[in-house]
């Protein structure tokens, strides 16, 4: 087990600050020294973290698009670009499990403690947020800046609500992002 993929399982089981290193590094077999010397600290592995599971999301993301809704076309090729968005975060939570959002809670834990990990969810969080405005703009055929932060707020609250609930909110999240886009293009006829 490689030290980003050990670090993964052990803030996702433990959470961030007070997990001690070496609880982070026993399942890899990767010594403190190691850890400083690729990472510089916790903080600068929690860092690689972050953006190893910010990465894999938007991978994940791309492998499912539908087309004209980003570069290539997954197996939801032809779907709506929308829905995408939340079919992929049910098959997510299904691999990965329904804890919430990784990036949310580190930003939580090391809010006053680490401005570099709290701009580094920030950042993650506005690609995202600019993500579902393109697909949006691709479900609509036109840009709807108030209609994409709805979506995303159904997107961020069915991640977080399939913590404490059954992961089938995420269904009700993507009827409710469906029904906003069949309300828009409503208006627009």
């Amino acid at each position: 087990m490689d030290i980003i993929a050990a670090a993964v399982a052990a803030f996702e089981a433990d959470g961030f600050r007070g997990l001690g290193v070496d609880r982070v590094l026993a399942p890899s077999g990767t010594s403190t020294r190691t850890l400083y010397k690729h990472f510089g600290s916790k903080e600068g592995l929690v860092l690689a973290v972050l953006e190893e599971r910010h990465r894999r999301f938007a991978e994940a993301l791309e492998a499912a698009a539908p087309e004209g809704a980003g570069e290539g076309a997954g197996e939801g090729s032809g779907a709506e670009p929308v829905a995408v968005l939340f079919d992929t975060l049910r098959r997510w939570l299904g691999e990965h499990g329904a804890r919430g959002c990784m990036l949310l809670r580190a930003r939580a834990e090391y809010a006053g403690a680490s401005d570099e990990i709290v701009a580094l969810v920030r950042r993650q969080k506005q690609e995202f947020r600019a993500l579902v405005a393109t697909r949006v703009a691709a479900a609509l055929g036109r840009e709807d800046a108030r209609l994409a932060t709805q979506i995303w707020l159904l997107f961020e609250g069915a991640t977080a609500a399939a913590s404490v609930a059954e992961p089938e909110v995420v269904e009700a999240a993507k009827a409710a992002a469906a029904a906003l886009l069949g309300a828009a293009r409503g208006a627009a006829a």
